[in-house]
C-alpha cells in the first residue's frame, strides 16, 4: 500500500550538503532551495510542514543576516511551519536569535543524522497535532454551543440541561458571577431552539439610564417626548419570532418590572406615547449576577416577575470551580489570539500553566480572555512566561475531601488536569500520568470523559 511522503524543504547553498541531506532523508519528499528567493518560492508552492535551513545563505554565506531574514519571511508567510535551524559550533548566539524569532529548534553542524531525524519526526508530529486542533476548532465553530469550552463535569451537566431546555418555549434565567459567560449561554439557548433563524436581541438593564430604558424596551411613537421625531420599534418588538435577552435583569427599575410582567402575561406591548396594543411572539431569556431571591425579600424585585422569569434556572459555575477548565481555556484563547496577532508559534511555559491553574480568576472567563490576550502581546519569545501573564502570586485553594471518594476524585482530577495541560493530546496526557495510551482511554471511559468534549 503506497503512502504519500511528507514534504521536507532543505534550505542549503552547499551542493554537497544538499545531496547528503537529500540522501539521509529519502523517507520524505525532499525539496531543495539554495537562497532566500528560491526558499520562499518553494514555501508558496509546496507548503512543507517542516523546513531545515542553514543560516549562512548567499549573499552572506559567512554570516547569519540573510538566514535570519529568510526565517522571518518564512514564518510570516507560513506561521505553522516548523523551521529547524542548522548552525556551526561557534554560532550559538545566532541560533538563540532564531529560536526567539520563532524557529522550532536548532541543530549543530556537522549533522548527526539520527538525532536530526528524531527532531524532524517530532516536528512533523507537532505540526499534525496543530492541524488537527484547528480542524476540531472549525468543527466546533459550526456548533450552536461553539462558545462554550469546557471539560468540567458540572459545566457539561449545565450544557446538557441547556440542550433539553432550548427546544421548549419556557423562559430561562441564567445565573452566575460576572464574566462566566451568561450571554454565551443565552445565545446557545437561542441557537438550539426552533427560533434560531430569527433575531437574537439583547439589552443590558444596568447600562441604560432609567429614563431611556422603557423606550429601548418597548419603542415609542412620534412626538412621545422631545426628540421623538419618528415612530421607533423597541428591542422586544424587533425580536418578534426570536429571542430577547435581558442581561442584569436585577437592575430593572420597579416601574418597568410591572410593565415587563404585563408583557409576559399578555404577550402584548404598548410603545411609549402610544395606545395600541401590539402582539409580540418572543422567547425571554434573562441573566443576573445578583441574588434575586434576596432582592425579592428586600422588596427591590417583584416576586411575581421573578417566578415568571425563572421557569427554568441555569446556574453557571465560576471558573475556579471548573476542574481543568483554566488550562483548557488558556490554550483556547492562546490559539485564538496568537492566530489573530500572527504569532502561531507561541506556547505556555510549564510555570505559566501552573500559575494559570492556581489563580482564582475572580473575573472568570472574561478575566482569562483579557489576561491571555495581554500575554500574547507582551511575550518577547516563542514562550509565554509567568511574567507575561502578570498575575502575580497565586495560591492553591484546597477543597475538603470525602475519604470514601478520595481515590475516584483524585484519579478523575488528575486525568482532567492532564488533558487540559496537554490541550487534549492523549499521548502527552498519558505521558504526564505515567500510563499507556490504552490505559488512559480506559480511565477516560470509566469517568465518562470523551477525547474531545464539544460542549
Amino acid at each position: 500500500m503506497t503512502q504519500t511522503k511528507q514534504k521536507l524543504l532543505i534550505i542549503e547553498d552547499d551542493p554537497g550538503l544538499q545531496k547528503q541531506l537529500r540522501w539521509s532523508f529519502d523517507a520524505y519528499e525532499v525539496v531543495v532551495a539554495g537562497d532566500r528567493e528560491s526558499a520562499l518560492a518553494q514555501i508558496r508552492r509546496h507548503e512543507p510542514p517542516v523546513v531545515t535551513m542553514d543560516l549562512g545563505l548567499p549573499p552572506d554565506p559567512d554570516g547569519a543576516t540573510e538566514g535570519l531574514a529568510t526565517l522571518q519571511q518564512i514564518l510570516a508567510l507560513a506561521p505553522d511551519t516548523r523551521v529547524i535551524v542548522l548552525t556551526g559550533n561557534q554560532d550559538r548566539g545566532n541560533a538563540v536569535k532564531a529560536i526567539a524569532m520563532g524557529a522550532y529548534d536548532f541543530h549543530q553542524k556537522p549533522c548527526d543524522q539520527e538525532v536530526l531525524g528524531m527532531v524532524l519526526q517530532r516536528a512533523y508530529f507537532l505540526h499534525a497535532l496543530q492541524c488537527e486542533n484547528r480542524r476540531m476548532q472549525q468543527s466546533q465553530a459550526d456548533s450552536p454551543t461553539s462558545g462554550i469550552i469546557t471539560r468540567d463535569a458540572g459545566m457539561l451537566k449545565v450544557c446538557r440541561n441547556l440542550e433539553k431546555v432550548a427546544p421548549t418555549s419556557a423562559s430561562v434565567m441564567v445565573l452566575g458571577e460576572s464574566g462566566t459567560g451568561k450571554e454565551v449561554m443565552a445565545r446557545a439557548v437561542h441557537n438550539l431552539s426552533p427560533r434560531a433563524a430569527n433575531r437574537f436581541m439583547a439589552i443590558n438593564c444596568a447600562a441604560i439610564p432609567e429614563n431611556l430604558l422603557e423606550s429601548e424596551l418597548f419603542g415609542y411613537e412620534k412626538g412621545a417626548f422631545t426628540g421623538a421625531a419618528k415612530q421607533t420599534k423597541g428591542k422586544v418588538e424587533l425580536a418578534h419570532g426570536g429571542t430577547f435577552f435581558l442581561d442584569e435583569v436585577g437592575d430593572l427599575p420597579m416601574s418597568l418590572q410591572a410593565k415587563l410582567l404585563r408583557f409576559l402575561q399578555e404577550r402584548v406591548i404598548e410603545r411609549v406615547g402610544g395606545h395600541e396594543e401590539i402582539a409580540v411572539d418572543v422567547r425571554i431569556v434573562c441573566a443576573t449576577h445578583q441574588n434575586l431571591k434576596e432582592l425579592t425579600a428586600a422588596g427591590r424585585f417583584r416576586e411575581d416577575l421573578y417566578y415568571r422569569l425563572s421557569e427554568i434556572v441555569v446556574t453557571i459555575p465560576p471558573l475556579r470551580a471548573r476542574t481543568g477548565d483554566a488550562a483548557l481555556l488558556a490554550h483556547h484563547f492562546k490559539n485564538k489570539f496568537s492566530a489573530r496577532e500572527s504569532r502561531g508559534t507561541l506556547h505556555f511555559s510549564a510555570e505559566a500553566l501552573a500559575v494559570i491553574e492556581a489563580h482564582p480568576w475572580p473575573g472568570n472567563v472574561r478575566e482569562m480572555e483579557n489576561c491571555i490576550k495581554r500575554a500574547i502581546i507582551m511575550a518577547d519569545g516563542p514562550q509565554i512566561t509567568v511574567d507575561d501573564l502578570g498575575l502575580g502570586g497565586a495560591g492553591h485553594e484546597e477543597q475538603p475531601i470525602n475519604l470514601r471518594q478520595v481515590r475516584e476524585e483524585a484519579e478523575y482530577g488528575a486525568i482532567v488536569k492532564a488533558l487540559a495541560r496537554a490541550d487534549g493530546n492523549i499521548v502527552r496526557a498519558a505521558e504526564m500520568l505515567g500510563v499507556s495510551r490504552p490505559t488512559l482511554y480506559d480511565l477516560m471511559a470509566r469517568h465518562a470523559l470523551k477525547p474531545v468534549d464539544a460542549a
